[in-house]
C-alpha cells in the first residue's frame, strides 16, 4: 500500500511536479515562453558602448540605428556646405546671373546704345524707301518715313530675337535677349510679343513718351531690370561679354 501524500512536500530529486506553479525566474523577467515585449527591449542602463548607437545589435527599442549626429545618411555633414550666397557662380554668388548658369545682367548703357543702334539702321532703310516717293520736307512724308520704320522694326527685332536673342545692335553691344525661366533664346511668341509690345504702344500714341514709360520701368524694376516688354514677354537681357 502506497504511502505517498500528494498534499505533502515535494521529495527531492523526484516526484510529481507542482502544477500552477512556475520555478522563479532568474533577473526579474517573464516567464519563459511569455511573449516578448512588441516595442523591443530598453538597451541596458548607464552610458553607450564605444561602437556608437547600433552596438546594442543595431536598434534602440526596435527602432534601426540612425547615422551618428550632424550626418546625413550618405554621410553629409550640414557643416561642410556653403553658406547661401557663397557657393558656385549661378547660385546666388555675386555676379550671377538671374537664374543658375546665366551671365550677369547687361547694363542700362550696353542697353541704351543697342537700341539706339537698331533704332538709326532700320529708320535709315526705312528712309531709302520713302524718299523715291515722299518729301520728307511735308508732314505726309516724315509720317509716313516713320511709320515704316516702326513696321519694319517690328518685323526686324521679331525675327532677330527669335534666332539667337540679338539684334545688330545687341551684337555689337555684347548683350542679348534670354527667356528668364532657363537662360535660353527667346521662344518666337516671345520674340514677337516682345518686339509689339515695344513698337505698338508707341505707334497708337506718343512714341516718345511710351518709350520713357517703357525704359523707366526697368531702371526701378527688381531684381531682373525688365522693362514693360520683357515682362509681357517674360524675357531678360544678360551680357555675352
Amino acid at each position: 500500500m502506497s504511502t505517498y501524500d500528494p498534499s505533502g512536500p515535494e521529495p527531492e530529486g523526484g516526484g510529481k511536479p507542482s502544477f500552477g506553479k512556475q520555478p522563479p525566474q532568474s533577473g526579474g523577467g517573464p516567464p519563459e515562453g511569455a511573449p516578448s515585449d512588441p516595442y523591443g527591449t530598453p538597451p541596458p542602463a548607464g552610458p553607450p558602448p564605444a561602437g556608437g548607437p547600433g552596438a546594442y545589435g543595431g536598434t534602440y527599442g526596435g527602432a534601426p540605428a540612425g547615422p551618428p549626429y550632424g550626418q546625413d545618411p550618405y554621410g553629409r555633414s550640414p557643416y561642410d556646405q556653403p553658406p547661401p550666397g557663397h557657393g558656385p557662380a549661378g547660385y546666388g554668388a555675386p555676379g550671377s546671373g538671374p537664374v543658375p548658369g546665366m551671365p550677369p545682367l547687361g547694363s542700362w548703357p550696353n542697353r541704351i546704345l543697342a537700341r539706339v543702334i537698331d533704332y538709326l539702321l532700320v529708320q535709315a532703310v526705312a528712309l531709302l524707301l520713302v524718299l523715291p516717293f515722299a518729301s520728307l520736307s511735308d508732314r505726309s512724308g516724315s509720317a509716313g518715313s516713320f511709320w515704316l520704320a516702326c513696321a519694319l522694326y517690328l518685323v526686324y527685332e521679331g525675327v532677330m530675337l527669335g534666332r539667337d536673342g540679338q539684334t545688330l545692335g545687341k551684337k555689337a553691344m555684347k548683350i542679348r535677349v534670354a527667356m528668364l525661366v532657363d537662360g535660353n533664346s527667346p521662344t518666337q511668341s516671345a520674340a514677337w510679343t516682345r518686339a509689339a509690345v515695344f513698337i505698338l504702344p508707341a505707334v497708337l500714341c506718343c512714341a516718345v513718351l511710351w518709350w520713357l514709360i517703357d525704359g523707366l520701368f526697368g531702371v526701378f524694376d527688381k531684381p531682373y531690370r525688365q522693362c514693360i516688354h520683357d515682362k509681357a514677354a517674360k524675357t531678360v537681357v544678360v551680357s555675352t561679354a
